[in-house]
């Protein structure tokens, strides 16, 4: 048999640079090779195994429904679908709204844009979303996709798309000091882009919450911001909580920490909805917004639209969440990983800034220079002492993810005590060892 990197094309990567080890299983935080090591998962792969890997709950549930029922399209009824999207309008407080089920993330953020622009009328309308951020790879989501990966790839303009700078209060793009103001500033450029086109003409803004694979984890005074302002001119705000949903930042969704001051019109998410165990997105839509579509045809629809076993799967990834407390682990046991990470800053004058603490959710920003905020490589490249690094932690079983600079610790939220404190032991001693000039007793960023 060919080896897999000489058979399939793997995503984000040269091919000829591909060559991964294979993973046979998983229990926990962990992960199960092929050679036999265990390897302790600090990212939950793509920041999506929230639940860690093989929940039994998950894969019992999932048996069950193949047992009865694989398959049957949206034209027809099926239990799991509307027991999973009873539950999403539950804990998402969108009672009396929808939800409409897609395959993944990126297909999900794609139909928030196309419903929201049915139900106001706007099928052309302009959608405002944000520098550095990132919404999928299918071609409107990559349009969405503030991020170099997708920048050269498609053109914005010709897809309706305007982006604004983002909220990234460590190299604020409006020359702040101050992390609030620099919130605030760019809350209000997403203000002054729809004023701009007018807002008669903007169907949406599409943001990310708070985490995202760029690393910018926003100032507190950003959310509410932007959400007084899409209020104030009647534009419809989605919140994109693909990678931010479901405990990640210490909440179901991450804008509820700012309560109703937080509350979208659209919520998208995919990743944590599953744990990761079956491949689905949703959409939830606000009532309002739902009422319109009523006596429409929904000019969309997907063969695998609301999947059987997809569903049953998210319904039992959700009764986990709550019956085994993982929102409020989430939040206790980030505050313990976020003060050991701020402990370690204070050694590591490479760590130049550190973002997060909501949740099991940080990113460590690295430099080579702290007080000039120099970068170890130009964004988006990786440099070669950080690739070694990560290597190292690897052959010591410890699985980090990174782009760029930046550092992105995201464990399953089923992560032991025990587990965690080994992982930050490891990344403490590899940085002594990457970066041993830069040790110090400094105050941390």
């Amino acid at each position: 048999m060919r080896p897999e990197r000489d058979t399939v094309l793997h995503s984000w990567c040269a091919q000829s640079a591909w060559n991964a080890p294979t993973v046979v299983g998983g229990d926990g935080a962990w992960l199960h090779l092929e050679d036999g090591r265990r390897v302790l998962d600090m990212s939950s792969l793509a920041e999506c195994s929230n639940l860690g890997h093989q929940h039994p709950r998950v894969v019992a549930a999932i048996r069950a429904q193949a047992e009865q029922l694989c398959f049957v399209t949206n034209a027809w009824g099926a239990r799991p679908r509307a027991d999973l999207a009873g539950r999403l309008l539950e804990i998402s407080g969108f009672e009396g709204g929808r939800v409409f089920f897609t395959l993944g993330g990126a297909d999900a953020n794609e139909h928030a844009v196309k419903i929201v622009r049915q139900a106001s009328g706007k099928l052309k309308g302009v959608v405002v979303a944000r520098d550095r951020s990132y919404h999928g790879s299918t071609h409107l989501a990559m349009a969405l996709s503030g991020d170099t990966r997708t920048r050269s790839m498609i053109d914005p303009d010709a897809m309706g798309v305007t982006h604004v700078e983002p909220p990234y209060a460590y190299r604020c793009p409006f020359g702040s000091v101050s992390a609030d103001e620099c919130g605030e500033l760019a809350a209000q450029a997403v203000a002054q882009r729809i004023d701009l086109f007018g807002a008669d003409r903007v169907a949406a803004v599409m943001l990310e919450p708070n985490a995202g694979s760029n690393g910018i984890v926003a100032p507190d005074s950003y959310w509410p911001g932007v959400r007084a302002v899409t209020r104030e001119r009647g534009v419809p705000l989605i919140a994109d909580e693909v990678m931010s949903g479901f405990g990640r930042c210490g909440e179901w969704f991450a804008w509820q920490r700012y309560g109703t001051a937080g509350r979208p019109d659209v919520i998208t998410l995919a990743k944590g909805l599953t744990g990761a165990m079956m491949p689905l997105g949703a959409v939830i839509i606000a009532a309002d917004i739902a009422a319109r579509l009523d006596d429409q045809v929904l000019s969309t629809g997907l063969t695998y639209c609301g999947h059987p076993l997809a569903c049953a799967a998210g319904a039992a990834a959700v009764d986990v969440y709550r019956e085994e407390g993982l929102i409020e682990r989430s939040r206790n046991l980030g505050r313990r990983m976020f003060d050991a990470l701020r402990a370690m800053a204070a050694h590591h004058p490479v760590i130049g800034d550190l973002r997060g603490g909501h949740g099991l959710f940080a990113v460590l920003e690295l430099v080579s220079d702290r007080a000039a905020r120099e970068p170890l490589a130009p964004w988006p490249q990786t440099p070669p002492v950080l690739g070694a690094l990560l290597q190292a932690a690897l052959a010591e079983g410890v699985s980090f993810g990174s782009r760029g600079n930046l550092l992105l610790l995201a464990p399953p939220l089923v992560i032991r005590e025990q587990e965690l404190d080994r992982a930050l032991e490891v990344l403490h001693r590899l940085l002594d060892r990457f970066f041993p000039s830069a040790s110090t007793t400094t105050s941390p960023p």
